[in-house]
């Protein structure tokens, strides 16, 4: 049987606190700041890069720690525990994997090396669109194969940190969708250098949250034929391989805002006296604060379950999806419970309260919408009938 571990090890806490290190050179005001102007954390991404924890789950034989998802996870929580947001480089640990199961030997010694030393970026996530959303086998982009090169038209929506990446991993149909036996065969899966690169435009988008997220338009993008990835038509199922790790790194980044939430709730109203006692004394503050604490260890537990399944190459879908959604509605119960205690000040930019509940508000809509989650848990874990 797979063994959860529930206490960490002592590489495990160093790895820990060194990543809560880099975290206290960048506090609130920093993260403020950017938000205010909309600006990428370049300098934290730097120092996680140079401090090597971004190539955590990269194997040794290419430069990286060679860690497992649990470590991943780890790193991400961290950062969002001691009130970072590691979103801005999250997709790299993610995007990597499908590189690394499902790429030949020759891309994996071309690129993986450069990404662990941070030479190159791999930061971009090219699959939602406007016209299909969570419907991937909808989409419309197309590669078509010429010669020695693939041409790509197209549109994908909400696709961050591109100006901000040198390699995107994109998702294309290469064989119409009324050509294929299963829809969703006949999706191609690229690694594409988009430096400099000619039938790309980018469109910036002023989202809710500082997220760097962008509308693409491709117009004869020409990509070579060998940044496709594994078999032509394969794609599909490559992006769902590592969809599982992304939901547990999401799922981290949760429990972090939620550690985050309830710490500051906890200081606050233990300190706030009104009507000449605690805040925190109240049961109508308390309650909704230990409510929120025991939500974010209940989905922590679930995180631990996926992440150690994953860890031991065993199928960890139903956990990995199910971890998404308790961290998710758990950060969000947190935020609710911090900003209901700390009245006014809640809202105060200078709390930094406000900005952290746009930021976790995100994860029950992206990378996946929990009612998907609840459509798939019915599904595929109680074999009701399909709902969509």
């Amino acid at each position: 049987m797979t063994a959860i571990p529930l206490t960490l090890t002592d590489e495990q806490r160093a790895l820990r606190d060194g990543v809560a290190d880099i975290c206290k050179r960048y506090p609130g005001e920093y993260w403020r700041a950017l938000d205010v102007k909309r600006e990428y954390p370049e300098a934290f991404v730097n120092d996680l890069t140079t401090a090597g924890y971004l190539a955590a789950l990269i194997p040794e034989q290419y430069g990286g720690a060679g860690l497992g998802v649990t470590e991943g996870a780890l790193i991400m929580e961290t950062i969002h525990a001691n009130g970072g947001n590691a979103a801005a480089c999250h997709a790299q640990m993610y995007i990597m994997g499908t590189l690394l199961r499902h790429g030949s030997e020759a891309q994996k010694k071309q690129y993986l090396p450069k990404i662990a030393t941070g030479d190159l970026r791999l930061q971009a996530f090219g699959v939602t669109e406007p016209n299909s959303g969570s419907d991937t086998t909808k989409l419309q982009t197309t590669a078509v194969k010429k010669g020695d090169r693939y041409v790509v038209n197209g549109q994908k929506m909400f696709i961050s940190r591109v100006l901000q990446s040198d390699l995107m991993l994109l998702l294309a149909r290469t064989t119409p969708v009324d050509k294929v036996t299963h829809k969703t065969d006949g999706l191609s899966v690229f690694l594409v250098d988009i430096r400099g690169i000619k039938g790309l435009e980018v469109r910036p988008l002023r989202m809710m949250m500082n997220h760097s997220t962008n509308a693409l338009f491709f117009d004869g993008m020409e990509i070579p034929a060998d940044g496709l990835i594994g078999q032509e038509g394969k794609g599909f199922s490559y992006i769902l391989d590592g969809m599982n790790v992304e939901r547990i790194l999401v799922a981290s980044e949760s429990i972090g805002d939620g550690r985050w939430f309830g710490e500051r709730a906890v200081a606050y109203s233990s300190q706030r006296v009104l009507f000449g006692k605690p805040l925190g004394a109240n049961q109508g503050v308390q309650f909704p604060i230990a409510k929120a604490h025991t939500a974010v260890e209940a989905a922590a537990l679930m995180r631990n379950k996926a992440a150690a399944l994953f860890d031991a190459g065993e199928p960890c879908g139903p956990e990995a999806n199910m971890a998404k959604y308790l961290a998710a509605e758990a950060a969000w119960e947190a935020g609710n419970a911090c900003i209901d205690c700390h009245g006014g000040y809640g809202y105060a930019e200078e709390y930094d309260i406000e900005r952290k509940f746009r930021e976790c508000r995100l994860y029950k809509t992206a990378p996946i919408n929990n009612n998907l989650v609840l459509a798939y848990v019915g599904e595929h874990i109680l074999r009701m009938p399909r709902s969509y």
